[in-house]
């Protein structure tokens, strides 16, 4: 299909789309999309300074620096990568884990501080780990390394379930807020039932630390808990983005065949997400993880999958954090997250954009779309949105605005567009 074409139908599917969702905003923004970044391997994250360079993650290569410029700068290589100024034999990529998250230190200008989230081999078994680099003056190269957490779990191994390969639900995003300047860190569930209520593993979670990867104080999980925990029981959350206004933090989380999900976060909560086996009336399940049951690969009415293996749990938890969204019960592969703000985005400004990688299941459709949510003020609930696509639809990875005000997205096929309200 030519590109006039593939833009036509984009743009025929996404009016269809909003129409459909039927909160379509006469106020809404004309949108334009500009690709200023292509042929990279699949893009996971970016992250901007306050001088407008971006610096972006490649999944199985390794961290990059756009300069205002356009001229890139490859700053720090993975295993077996090539042409970095730099390369980190440990840092390797498997399935859904390699180099993730990147984050810009809200004091930048002066530490030059730049954060990853990458899987690493520096640990017996391997773990996920948030490196801490410093970048110089021209943004050439990097230096003084310091893991500032290292025992993020890691799927070593490949398991009975569906997406079942090594690196699955490996988390990964990385953002600071922008009100009590600590840096956010979800971690996956790693296809293991214990993980995400457990006290000590640090997966299915959501870590709040400072920029030495110390507990921010504060912080309010239960007794017993590792005090870099700010709130447990996720599945495997890939967005985090923080409200303008509160600085609430919201996830975004895929679901299992079902009920992807945005939730506000709450100091200390419970996401209600436990997959382990002999519980909540379940019996066994394939390598000790309830995640996909019943039935596993086999077709299930969403609704029906979910009532015996819900993503926030309230039957055994009755307390947990209870979803704004849930993606009308489907699960389409839901991502990043970020929220929208400022006077060129119209009625969407104080929007939450998240964007979904296109999962379908079971003749379910499949989500190659970004979502418009308007969240109440209690975030419970909210309405959607279709955005209307003004480039072509794909698996899109990470949303992040710029410091330009414009909404800068990432897809799985290799392009990062600047989309810019009109």
């Amino acid at each position: 299909m030519k590109k006039y074409e593939q833009f036509l139908s984009c743009a025929v599917v996404a009016s269809v789309s909003l129409a459909m969702a039927g909160t379509a905003n006469a106020a809404a923004p004309t949108l334009t999309a500009t690709t200023i970044l292509t042929q990279l391997d699949n893009p996971w994250d970016m992250a901007f300074t306050q001088d407008g360079a971006m610096f972006f993650t490649e999944k199985c290569r390794g961290l990059s620096v756009r300069l205002p410029s356009g001229v890139v700068n490859k700053l720090v290589g993975m295993k077996d990568s090539t042409g970095y100024a730099e390369t980190m034999p440990d840092l390797f990529c498997d399935g859904q884990a390699g180099m993730n998250g990147v984050a810009v230190d809200p004091d930048f200008a002066n530490n030059k501080f730049v954060y990853v989230y990458s899987a690493s081999s520096k640990s017996t078994p391997q773990t996920n780990r948030v490196l801490r680099l410093k970048v110089n003056a021209d943004f050439t190269q990097m230096s003084d390394r310091n893991d500032i957490v290292e025992n993020i779990p890691y799927k070593t191994g490949p398991s009975d379930h569906p997406f079942g390969a090594s690196g699955a639900h490996n988390g990964g995003r990385i953002r600071f807020s922008p009100g009590d300047g600590f840096l956010y860190v979800t971690t996956g569930d790693t296809h293991n039932g214990v993980v995400p209520q457990s006290p000590t593993k640090l997966g299915g979670k959501v870590l709040r630390i400072d920029r030495d990867g110390n507990p921010a104080p504060g912080n309010a999980a239960p007794p017993g808990f590792d005090s870099r925990v700010f709130t447990y029981g996720h599945r495997n959350p890939q967005g985090i983005a923080f409200r303008p206004g509160t600085n609430q933090p919201f996830a975004a989380e895929n679901g299992p065949w079902h009920s992807d999900e945005v939730t506000a976060l709450v100091n200390g909560g419970n996401a209600g997400w436990d997959p382990r086996p002999n519980t909540a009336g379940r019996g066994d399940c394939p390598d000790a993880y309830c995640g996909y049951s019943p039935n596993q690969m086999e077709a299930m009415e969403p609704k029906k999958r979910a009532a015996f293996m819900p993503m926030t749990d309230t039957k055994i938890y009755p307390k947990a954090m209870k979803p704004a969204w849930n993606n009308e019960s489907l699960s389409q592969g839901m991502s990043s997250g970020v929220f929208l703000s400022g006077k060129q985005w119209k009625d969407w400004n104080g929007r939450m954009v998240v964007s979904y990688m296109g999962i379908g299941i079971h003749g379910t459709p499949v989500g190659h779309r970004l979502d418009l949510l308007d969240i109440s003020k209690n975030g419970l609930t909210a309405k959607r949105t279709v955005m209307p696509l003004p480039m072509p639809p794909g698996r899109f990875r990470s949303v992040v605005q710029g410091v330009d005000g414009n909404l800068y997205v990432a897809s799985d096929q290799g392009e990062i567009y600047q989309v810019k309200p009109n």
